[in-house]
């Protein structure tokens, strides 16, 4: 099925609080997913395969141990693209200093990939990610895409390297609606469904309607 952009973004920041990530990184999370679908990627079936595979399970188990290591990796020996993308955005300055960061385990590393765009425009200039065949690179705006398909899909890569500065090579066109599976729209409600506070009699007599009432 087709949706707009702002329905895809909409739809991914409820889901992703009600998966139980904070509203901040819901809202980058529902923003990345967006700027994915916007060239093409499958971002809601990756976030909704994301959001069902650590359903319930502690951030701090999939999040870096350490942003000083030379490799970063979590405790659950794989990490979430989302709090690791965020994490690489804050260290845009370390990055470029380095040269490279790599982390390990990364499942669904496409979903790390908008991440590099915050970084990208706080250092003003092109930041890369390579993973097992697939080499993505932006400059916050654009983004070029060298690589198999089937390797930006992966739902794990054993070695994410980001590296700055970047060349941009291979650039890919924007789309203003992205086809969405039926099955992955179903899973990100399901997520969604869970910011629903539960009805209680009181709501249900404050709401539409006379409640108990008879004006008649």
């Amino acid at each position: 099925m087709s949706h707009s952009l702002n329905e895809i973004e909409a739809m991914s920041k409820r889901a992703a609080r009600g998966a139980g990530l904070s509203w901040g990184l819901a809202e980058e999370a529902a923003k990345g997913t967006r700027w994915l679908s916007s060239f093409g990627f499958p971002g809601t079936e990756m976030l909704a395969g994301l959001l069902t595979m650590n359903d319930r399970i502690p951030p701090i188990d999939v999040s870096p141990v350490s942003l000083r290591a030379e490799i970063w990796h979590a405790p659950a020996r794989r990490m979430s693209p989302l709090i690791a993308g965020a994490a690489l955005s804050d260290c845009a300055v370390r990055l470029l200093e380095r040269g490279r960061i790599t982390m390990e385990n990364v499942n669904f590393p496409l979903l790390a990939v908008p991440f590099m765009g915050g970084a990208a425009l706080r250092l003003g200039r092109p930041v890369a990610a390579e993973w097992q065949g697939a080499r993505l690179a932006t400059d916050g705006k654009r983004l070029c895409v060298q690589g198999e398909s089937d390797a930006f899909l992966t739902q794990l890569a054993d070695q994410m390297v980001f590296s700055a500065p970047a060349d941009m090579t291979g650039q890919k066109e924007p789309v203003m609606r992205a086809n969405v599976s039926d099955e992955s729209w179903e899973q990100l409600s399901q997520f969604a469904h869970r910011t629903f506070a539960p009805a209680t009699e009181e709501s249900r007599l404050r709401g539409a309607g006379a409640g108990l009432s008879d004006n008649d």
